[in-house]
């Protein structure tokens, strides 16, 4: 214990919230140093090998505008890993970026992950962790991080429901005494909103968008709710003449748009809040639903669930970090570490 504790003076353990959108680093004692879009950008010479030309928010900046030797690429993908040497790189790039070479102690990493991926997945993080200098690896189901990051008591004997709408999974979790009691993990989350929004455009203006310009649409006038003032944004893409345009997109089509997406959450909510036991239901009626992830960020989604699952809903603090802080605070407190992964 002694010989672990020395390693831990040496040592700049990190907790990663590893998410489809984007890659939050933690380091012990010191917080949240990184924040980057989960990108890489390869670039392919003439004998097909390829180089990293960047990660994180510059390769971002790539995606839809590389030529044909330069990929702009999203390791994961719907909460999973889609690219296994990628993710291994873009992590050791981030560990390499968090740790810079000051400790010669490798790191201990935890990681958070979607509730529900299959062995083969979990292994597949672990090893893409250890590949990239990771000491020792445990692994955060992301339910429970993001729990513990929106400030609920897990360790208590009382039913909380956590609804996390990140960029490839929403996970719903209920906690209670350190654990998931219940969780679903469903691949509707905020790419899929994204989505949802180039097909709306495509559909109604015959106009086609990127990624990059959904995302701002959704962040600029997404709403689930009917607003008492409309919201308005230029968009600008190509026509089915192939012609530059501008269309002016206000926050009711844009509500029609993700409709379909939002339901889909909220019936993956009810199926959980069905299957739950009549002691804990007794619980969430008093402490209620709260939203973490970016989607929670949409316009009155709080309202919106609320009105069809009869219970109060809230918007975590500090939505879009709740994972990381969760994670972080599981890597400084080891009592919460053995309480969680069994460590």
């Amino acid at each position: 214990m002694f010989f672990n504790k020395l390693i831990g003076i040496f040592s700049n353990d990190m907790a990663i919230d590893l998410g489809t959108a984007n890659t939050i680093v933690s380091v012990r004692g010191k917080g949240i140093i990184i924040n980057e879009p989960s990108v890489v950008a390869v670039q392919k010479d003439k004998y097909g090998k390829d180089r990293i030309l960047a990660v994180g928010q510059e390769a971002k900046q790539m995606i839809g505008k590389t030529p044909l030797n330069i990929q702009a690429v999203r390791p994961m993908q719907d909460g999973v890993i889609a690219d296994f040497e990628m993710t291994e790189r873009m992590i050791r790039y981030f560990i390499e970026k968090a740790h810079s070479r000051k400790s010669f102690v490798r790191p201990r990493i935890i990681i958070s992950i979607p509730y529900g991926i299959t062995q083969v997945e979990r292994k597949a993080v672990e090893e893409s962790a250890i590949s990239a200098g990771a000491r020792e690896v445990f692994l955060v189901e992301e339910p429970m991080a993001a729990a513990i990051g929106a400030g609920i008591p897990v360790a208590d004997p009382s039913g909380y429901v956590v609804v996390d709408i990140g960029g490839g999974t929403t996970e719903i979790g209920v906690t209670s005494l350190g654990g998931l009691v219940l969780s679903k993990s469903i691949k509707v989350a905020g790419d899929k909103l994204d989505k949802s929004i180039i097909d709306y455009v495509r559909q109604n203006y015959n106009l086609f968008i990127g990624e990059r310009t959904a995302e701002t649409v959704k962040l600029a006038v997404g709403t689930a709710i009917k607003l008492d003032k409309e919201l308005n944004i230029k968009v600008k893409g190509r026509d089915n003449s192939g012609l530059l345009s501008t269309i002016e997109l206000g926050s009711e089509g844009v509500r029609t748009a993700i409709k379909e997406p939002l339901k889909e959450i909220v019936n993956a909510l009810k199926a959980v809040l069905e299957d739950m036991p009549p002691d804990l239901a007794g619980d969430v009626v008093d402490n209620g639903v709260i939203l973490t992830g970016g989607g929670a960020l949409i316009r009155g989604l709080d309202r919106y669930i609320a009105d069809i699952v009869k219970l109060p809903v809230r918007v975590a603090e500090e939505p879009l970090l709740a994972v990381a802080y969760g994670t972080s605070k599981v890597l400084d407190e080891d009592n919460l570490l053995k309480l969680i992964t069994n460590a």
